[in-house]
């Protein structure tokens, strides 16, 4: 991907490839079905807290975007000091709490909270609790942590129908103060009917590997700075003349036309981490079908790597997108290219699973040196691919006698097994798809502040070369 203004980093630390400790084998767990009911906002939700005024800690009620509030021992805060996004958040002191004063009529899933230790107050621990048609209130999930001054999110399964009320409730750290944002409510059951993104097959975006860092905007939706779970506005409200502005992330463009063809779009918030096989995880990889993981920017640990692996080698559909060489955009000594071969090369399920690696090359060129013939990703439901442009990206290069496809090529180069631009492969029951450029994703809207550009307009191949690799990962094509 082109960027400017960028920072270089120093050059690229060696790939470590020494044998790391071995994970327990995972559980031999399918991706979600193709077909089922997509998770759905509650009214209201998300909770930012960004109406109403309350500047004392003294108990009192507030009407937020999403209803009134009570809030004990607890101001709304919009200091340098209060860990937001947009203007304020809601912050805690001693054991006060925040208490919904309405219901959630549609129930509740899965419940986000995003929180963070106010300036530089010491750690302390929170919980979230629930009442279910006015009966006693009762502990979800288990007692969280705050420690760092930047907000992250817990996910707690509340899975009660009915009229549902939510509470947090501080129960440690004294005067330490805590501040809560963004907080999402799933309506029980996934909601379902109304407009797109009721069904389908259900999509995961990456955003815990560092995807927003530097000048990039990797995800389908970013709000302050954040990545929240489900886009937002919510996806319902997504019909055939919807624009991709209706989400704000660089890869909006390609999660809407998503919701148009009836699937569901969710966001893998940074702060969580990447799981398959663990129940107690409302986004563990076995509740999707497709992971699409746009330029990474953090080593995946081991657990995590076994965990993509294992996904697909059960029938997970995994999208990569890598960038050129030295594009480390957070300065942690790697990038894309390095972490991508780290993960193919370093984990515990197999080494080389999917049959190519990702060169340390940076090219910029468009190229109509595509396969010919029949092949779903490049003809396909959504149309015939025949350019790709590069806008510094890597070559590929397939290993010798593996089940990796070359797709697409360099302009000059000979059909073979490098100078690859996009290439597809599989393993075990699952599919994988890679381009080693985010340029051609890249919708042109994100961040404020941020430099993107229009590449999925770019070319018309673009769009179609992403959204049939996307059909042909979810096994729709």
């Amino acid at each position: 991907m082109r960027f400017f203004p960028r920072l270089w980093a120093a050059p690229l630390l060696a790939l470590a490839v020494s044998c790391a400790q071995h994970d327990s084998p995972q559980p031999q767990l399918a991706p979600a079905a193709a077909t089922g009911t997509a998770a759905v906002s509650s009214a209201g939700f998300p909770e930012g807290f960004e109406t109403g005024t309350k500047t004392a800690y003294t108990v009192g009620s507030v009407t937020l975007g999403s209803g009134s509030w009570t809030l004990d021992d607890a101001l709304l805060g919009n200091t340098t000091a209060d860990a937001k996004t947009g203007a304020q958040s809601a912050r805690i002191r001693n054991v006060g709490s925040l208490a919904m004063n309405f219901d959630a009529t549609t129930g509740a899933g899965v419940v986000t909270v995003a929180h963070a230790v106010y300036g530089t107050d010491g750690s302390s621990t929170w919980e979230l609790w629930a009442n279910t048609n006015g009966g006693a209130y009762a502990k979800v999930g288990s007692t969280v942590s705050t420690s760092s001054s930047t907000l992250s999110t817990a996910s707690f399964t509340v899975n009660l129908s009915g009229n549902v009320r939510l509470q947090v409730r501080k129960t440690s750290g004294g005067t330490n103060r805590i501040n809560i944002d963004n907080i999402t409510v799933e309506q029980y059951g996934g909601g379902g009917g109304g407009g797109g993104g009721t069904a389908g097959t259900k999509f995961l975006f990456d955003a815990s590997h560092a995807e927003l860092a530097g000048n990039a905007d990797w995800a389908p939706d970013v709000d302050g700075g954040l990545t929240p779970r489900f886009p937002t506005p919510a996806a319902s409200g997504i019909t055939a003349s919807t624009s991709e502005t209706y989400w704000s992330g660089a890869l909006s463009a390609w999660g809407v036309a998503l919701v148009k063809l009836g699937n569901s779009v969710e966001t893998l918030p940074a702060g969580t981490a990447i799981t398959y096989g663990n129940a107690s995880n409302p986004q563990d990889l076995a509740n999707y079908s497709v992971f699409v993981i746009d330029e990474p920017n953090t080593l995946f640990s081991a657990s995590e790597k076994a965990a993509i692996v294992n996904f697909v080698k059960n029938g997970g559909g995994l999208f990569m997108i890598s960038d050129h060489n030295i594009s480390d955009r957070n300065n942690d000594g790697y990038d894309s290219p390095a972490i991508w071969n780290d993960l193919m090369t370093n984990n515990s399920v197999q080494a080389n699973p999917f049959g190519f690696s990702i060169d340390l090359t940076n090219i910029s060129e468009t190229t109509s040196n595509v396969l010919t013939g029949s092949n779903p990703i490049l003809n396909g439901t959504q149309g015939v691919v025949t350019q790709l442009k590069y806008s510094n990206g890597a070559t590929i290069t397939k290993t010798a006698g593996s089940a990796a496809t070359p797709l697409i090529w360099r302009s000059t180069s000979a059909q073979g097994s490098t100078n690859i631009m996009c290439a597809s492969s599989t393993y075990g029951t699952g599919r994988v798809v890679v381009v080693a450029d985010s340029s051609p994703a890249d919708d042109g809207t994100g961040s404020p502040g941020n430099t993107v550009y229009p590449g999925w307009t770019e070319l018309a191949s673009h769009a179609r070369l992403h959204m049939n690799a996307s059909l042909w990962l979810a096994k729709q094509q």
